[in-house]
């Protein structure tokens, strides 16, 4: 898993609030295999009926072209609890998600996956959505060390994070790698439990 550190890049704005993970992913596309997954990401949303892709939606317009933050409504990513609808975000280069609240079940899993969900007070993230759309292209920076994010406007906001999984995105690891990380106390615990605990 890539290490999340800072990230400085074009971000999306997304203003639909409620946004669930069967738009982020249509429940179609979960059983194909993961890198023909990438195609589906707000499929629904992106194309027409007959495949031809929205101009007015938001990843379909070039000024947003490489963005790797969504700066989102309240309660993003609502929903079934589908892990695909983070790493199909993720797979397209997305790595931090921005907005007022989410999904719980996404909030979770993005850490799994080596992506950041911030959460910030609702007027700020409307201020920087704003700030999106009137400038398209703009950047958003984020320093997960201090825990701020920087939006268009040159205003730094502080966010909260657990801290022990900002460790794990500062090192890239997962709660799997992090416990691996370990395998020899693990083993040498082991050996010494046989030899003072054989009953067991």
């Amino acid at each position: 898993m890539e290490a999340f550190t800072t990230l400085d890049a074009v971000a999306i704005p997304i203003d639909q609030p409620n946004l669930d993970t069967d738009q982020i992913i249509p429940a179609r596309f979960l059983g194909k295999p993961r890198p023909t997954q990438v195609e589906a990401l707000f499929h629904d949303l992106r194309y027409t009926p007959d495949k031809k892709p929205r101009p007015e939606f938001v990843t379909n317009m070039p000024a947003y072209q490489g963005a790797r933050i969504v700066v989102a409504e309240r309660n993003f990513a609502c929903g079934s609890s589908r892990e695909n609808a983070v790493t199909v975000m993720v797979d397209n280069g997305l790595r931090a998600f921005i907005a007022p609240s989410f999904g719980d079940i996404f909030f979770n899993n993005c850490f799994q996956n080596g992506a950041l969900p911030i959460r910030l007070d609702a007027k700020r993230v409307a201020e920087i959505r704003a700030a999106l759309h009137a400038k398209p292209g703009s950047t958003v920076k984020i320093d997960l060390a201090s825990q701020t994010v920087t939006g268009p406007d040159g205003k730094a906001d502080r966010f909260e994070i657990d801290s022990f999984r900002k460790d794990c995105l500062l090192k890239g690891v997962d709660e799997v790698n992090l416990t691996l990380g370990y395998e020899k106390d693990i083993a040498a615990f082991e050996a010494k439990q046989r030899q003072e605990m054989s009953w067991l």
